[in-house]
């Protein structure tokens, strides 16, 4: 653009943009006024800095004063998108802008979020939610029997067999010992079933051998020990086997008993006929003995 003339005082007329020895132009922020003849400031914010003009600020830049010489350019995370603008917008929840002077805001990609306005970024979904859209605000939990193992997850995955998730779980779980499941995407396990047992949690039940028993819940076939037990129904009993030898062991400890006894009793008898023999006189010669007449009875002294 070219520079405007204007006079510089009321008493100099017919100036134009030749007589340059008496006119200049008008000073940024402010515009030569026809009527007047003078050089008066911008009247309206958003327009600004050219010399001897009030020229709107361009995209990305705003001016919220009037007869300023410079607009300012938008700080990351707002965004002016028209001329002349007085003020800077937010980049509403979904968008962001990490630039200064943005004529606009680039929407959050699938996988990621912002929450709030004026972002200068969008951050990843967490592990267990997803985003499937442009745009997002926030990302959603999968749903039940599904999980996003990754962060910034656009879609879930369902749940492999042997697995589940409950609906407000983050993460598929295996499955409790004693349960199954053969399908996908599933929320919950099921419980072996009796007469079955479920060694590996997402294989079908198998059926229970017939030398054995399984309650629900089975994770392996129980088996009555051998040779001294058998199967009978739920439970074990015990062999003809066993039974035998439990009779001829009870006979064998009860004879053992009856003759330790016997032993005993018979040594106690013994004990008591010692005690009860009278002491015997012996003869002895004539003269002192130990400093006692040798005819003196002899004392018992308990050894």
């Amino acid at each position: 653009l070219t520079p405007t003339p204007v006079i510089l005082s009321s008493t100099t007329l017919g100036c134009n943009e030749f007589n340059v020895s008496t006119c200049e132009s008008c000073a940024p922020g402010s515009q030569y006024d026809n009527n007047t003849l003078l050089c008066t400031c911008c009247s309206h914010p958003g327009l600004c800095i050219f010399p001897g003009a009030c020229l709107p600020c361009k995209k990305g830049f705003y001016q919220s004063l009037s007869g300023q010489q410079e607009c300012l350019p938008c700080s990351r995370g707002f965004y002016t998108n028209f001329t002349g603008s007085p003020l800077c917008h937010p980049c509403p929840a979904g968008s962001f802008n990490n630039n200064t002077g943005g004529e606009s805001c680039t929407s959050c990609s699938p996988g990621f979020f912002a929450s709030k306005q004026s972002s200068t970024s969008c951050s990843p979904c967490a592990l267990g939610n997803f985003c499937n859209s442009s745009s997002c605000t926030q990302c959603q939990l999968c749903p039940a029997g599904a999980e996003a193992l990754q962060t910034a997850a656009k879609a879930c995955t369902p749940c492999r067999p042997g697995m589940h998730k409950a609906p407000r779980q983050t993460l598929c779980q295996i499955c409790n010992s004693g349960f199954y499941q053969i399908l996908w995407g599933q929320e919950s396990c099921d419980i072996c079933p009796e007469n079955h047992y479920c060694p590996s949690p997402d294989v079908n039940p198998i059926l229970c051998p017939n030398d054995a028993f399984c309650p629900k819940g089975s994770t392996a076939p129980g088996y009555c020990m051998e040779t001294f037990f058998r199967k009978a129904g739920d439970s074990c009993e015990l062999a003809p086997v066993t039974i035998a030898l439990l009779v001829i062991g009870g006979g064998v400890a009860l004879l053992f008993i009856v003759l330790l006894i016997l032993r005993r009793r018979r040594e106690t008898d013994g004990e008591l006929t010692v005690a009860r023999a009278p002491l015997l006189h012996k003869e002895r010669p004539q003269g002192r003995y130990y400093g006692l007449p040798c005819d003196t009875e002899p004392v018992y002294a308990g050894w």
